[in-house]
C-alpha cells in the first residue's frame, strides 16, 4: 500500500504542474483497481469556477491536460501495472467537500445530507444562503435553515436548467 502512496504523490505533484500550466487545479486525483485494471482518475477545476466570472472546465481542457500529463507520465513515472488516464471535471452536480465550497456557490440550488436530524429531517434541497461560521444557511422550501457542517455527510450542487 505503501508504494501506491507514494507513486499517487509523484503523480499528483506531476498533475498540478500540468494542470498549473493551463490555468487549473486538481480537484480531485485517485488511483484504483477496477474491473478494466488500474485507472488513474484526475478531475480538474478552475480557480474562482462558479463565482461568476470564471469558466467552467471544458472537454478542450480535459483533452490537453491528459495529453500533456500522459506524455510527462510515459517518461517520469513507472507504473507495475498498465492503466488508464481519465481526465475529467467536476461536472454540474459537483460534489461540495467543504464550507469553502459552499461559500463560493453561494446563490446555487444544493442537496445536503446529513448523519442527524435538522429539523426533524436529514436531507435538504435548496438554495445556498450564506456560510457563517462552520453552519451553511440554505433556503429550503419555506425557510432558511442552518445545517451544521460536522452533520454533512454528502453534499453536492443541484443541475438547473
Amino acid at each position: 500500500m505503501r508504494d501506491d502512496d507514494d507513486l499517487l504523490a509523484r503523480v499528483t505533484a506531476i498533475a498540478e504542474r500540468v494542470a498549473g500550466g493551463c490555468g487549473l487545479e486538481i480537484f480531485s486525483i485517485g488511483l484504483r483497481r477496477e474491473s478494466i485494471g488500474r485507472v488513474l482518475r484526475v478531475v480538474l477545476d478552475r480557480p474562482g469556477a462558479g463565482e461568476g466570472s470564471a469558466e467552467p472546465v471544458s472537454v478542450g481542457d480535459c483533452e490537453r491536460v491528459s495529453r500533456d500529463l500522459s506524455a510527462i507520465l510515459d517518461v517520469e513515472v513507472t507504473f507495475a501495472d498498465p492503466y488508464t488516464l481519465e481526465v475529467s471535471s467536476p461536472g454540474l452536480d459537483r460534489p461540495l467537500r467543504h464550507l469553502g465550497d459552499c461559500r463560493r456557490f453561494i446563490g446555487r440550488l444544493a442537496k445536503i445530507v446529513t448523519t442527524g436530524a435538522v429539523d426533524g429531517q436529514h436531507a435538504w434541497t435548496g438554495r445556498i444562503a450564506d456560510v457563517e461560521g462552520e453552519d451553511v444557511i440554505i433556503d429550503a422550501a419555506d425557510r432558511a435553515r442552518r445545517i451544521p457542517w460536522s452533520l454533512v455527510s454528502r453534499a453536492r450542487l443541484e443541475v438547473e436548467f
